[in-house]
């Protein structure tokens, strides 16, 4: 098997988010050995800001001298992105013997395993194939019935509760944060960025029913953080005590030198003119307004937008249309993608480019392009980016 036919079998699976449950993903696991039982696990879950509170428990950890895996969803360019040790991705070929192992497993289920399921599954087994100490390990969407949910953790964390998936997750904040708090596990410490009192006190009790000593984050961190935004700030003080609770013995030098070393694409990345921020829900919306206010203030942006279509994408332009100069609505390389000409009917005088490439190819000298609204929006933008960074002018933020 080459990498390119390993990568067309996993997409030829069900899509991610379709079935919830974790009958077969234990029995994924259970024919592989039980690789969970032999790991130890950071289990981060959250509407947003998960993924970047995932980057720094990694980046310390790999500063403290632990072996310390990392498995985040989506990708931006590479599959291998998903499955990284000590900051650098796995090689497509280890991508290859995952898929190799777990492909005759599949068979003789209940039900064909989704996409996530199966890469979950080998994300377990590369992990304990390669002896890693501890794993950061981000869901993929909710919480109780997410495939991640197999595992015992050190350490449970939560980052935020905010509007999306809801067909999935429930219709209010409440119902959210309850499948959300199901990775809470008896006995074990709970770290939270929660702040608003529904989804809070719905978190408290079912920390309480189960045993489980509850950290609430209730300020950001005063720390310098590389990764911009006020919310970053909330994000490092989730990840300190989250890395306190696991018990890990972390030296008093790796807490900055981790920090300042975190990096986490699509987040507020600058690449020369452009921006890339993969804000797909109105709270990641609003982080990414109150970001471009404070970094970009009066300089003229071009808004570059696709969402996917199942997303709250009236609300998100509710957000960021009164900062945008001027705004083109795209597809995304995605079967959710929404049409760009339905998304430009929100807009105020939005025009339509059929691609990322064409889009910022109309770009003005003097204009910040902010590329936003899809995660896989911004791997595409990012992809083709670092292709043509080098005749990239720079452009300074104020």
């Amino acid at each position: 098997m080459t990498y390119a036919e390993a990568q067309q079998f996993l997409h030829s699976l069900r899509p991610f988010g379709q079935v919830l449950g974790l009958d077969i993903m234990q029995a994924l696991a259970d024919r592989l050995g039980n690789p969970e039982r032999h790991l130890r696990f950071i289990h981060i879950a959250g509407t947003n800001g998960k993924g970047s509170v995932a980057a720094m428990c990694h980046s310390v950890l790999t500063e403290a001298g632990y072996r310390c895996g990392l498995y985040t969803s989506p990708h931006l360019v590479s599959f291998t992105e998903r499955f990284q040790i000590n900051r650098t991705p796995c090689q497509p070929q280890d991508v290859v013997w995952m898929v190799e192992r777990i492909q005759p497993l599949r068979h003789g289920l209940s039900r064909e395993p989704t996409f996530f399921e199966t890469v979950t599954a080998m994300a377990l087994d590369y992990f304990r194939e390669q002896r890693v100490d501890i794993v950061v390990w981000e869901t993929g969407m909710g919480g109780r019935l997410d495939a991640t949910n197999i595992v015992i953790p050190l350490v449970s964390v939560i980052t935020t509760i905010g509007f999306d998936h809801q067909q999935y997750l429930g219709d209010t904040l409440e119902k959210i944060a309850a499948e959300k708090a199901g990775i809470i596990k008896p006995g074990i410490p709970c770290v939270t960025g929660v702040r608003d009192p529904g989804p809070l006190q719905v978190i408290r009790d079912i920390a309480a029913a189960r045993g489980s000593p509850l950290t609430i984050i209730t300020e950001p961190s005063n720390d310098p953080v590389p990764l911009p935004g006020e919310h970053q700030r909330w994000n490092w003080a989730v990840a300190q005590a989250a890395l306190r609770a696991s018990g890990l013995h972390i030296p008093a030098d790796a807490w900055q030198t981790g920090l300042q070393r975190t990096e986490w694409p699509g987040r507020f990345q600058q690449i020369g003119p452009v921006i890339l921020d993969g804000a797909h829900n109105p709270p990641a919306a609003e982080a990414l307004a109150a970001t471009w206010r404070a970094r970009l203030k009066n300089q003229p942006v071009l808004l570059i937008i696709g969402v996917l279509r199942d997303k709250d994408y009236r609300q998100i332009v509710r957000i960021l249309a009164p900062l945008a100069h001027r705004v083109i609505c795209i597809p995304v390389r995605n079967p959710r993608s929404l049409d760009p000409r339905e998304l430009a009917a929100v807009f105020p005088q939005a025009t339509v480019a059929d691609c990322v490439a064409d889009a910022l190819a109309q770009r003005r000298d003097g204009e910040i392009a902010v590329v936003t609204g899809s995660l896989f929006l911004v791997g595409e933008a990012l992809q083709w980016l670092q292709r043509k960074q080098v005749d990239l002018p720079e452009l300074t933020l104020q």
